[in-house]
């Protein structure tokens, strides 16, 4: 993988963020690849269409997406990206959680292929 491809892939958070944040739901194509699978607290979505109605239709999302901690991994299974994220929702708390992505270059760029989603706990931590 070339510094290109690298920088593309840190930059592809960062529009998925941007365009949740603008609610620009169009705009998840120049994220997802259109077979996209993406796990989200327990609902597996399948195909950037279900993708993007989810999205529209969800009441949930955060005001913003402050996106971090991004590092790829070149793996058996293919190109993992690996993020975090910083929420700021409507009542003014704060929450975060971890992206992990099977990615793939396509003709028009890198894309997730399959995404899964896990809230980090809240409450008393276990140390």
């Amino acid at each position: 993988m070339d510094d290109h491809d690298r920088l593309e892939l840190h930059e592809l958070p960062g529009r998925y963020g941007d365009f949740i944040d603008a609610r620009d739901w169009a705009g998840l194509a120049h994220v997802f690849t259109d077979d996209a699978q993406f796990v989200v607290n327990g609902t597996l979505l399948r195909g950037l269409g279900e993708i993007q109605t989810h999205m529209a239709q969800s009441k949930g999302h955060p005001l913003t997406h402050l996106m971090a901690n991004i590092y790829i991994d070149e793996t058996s299974e293919g190109v993992v990206l690996h993020s975090r994220i910083i929420a700021m929702h409507l009542d003014g708390t704060i929450s975060s959680g971890r992206y992990r992505d099977l990615v793939v270059k396509e003709t028009e760029g890198w894309r997730v292929r399959q995404r899964s989603f896990t809230s980090t706990p809240r409450g008393d931590a276990p140390w």
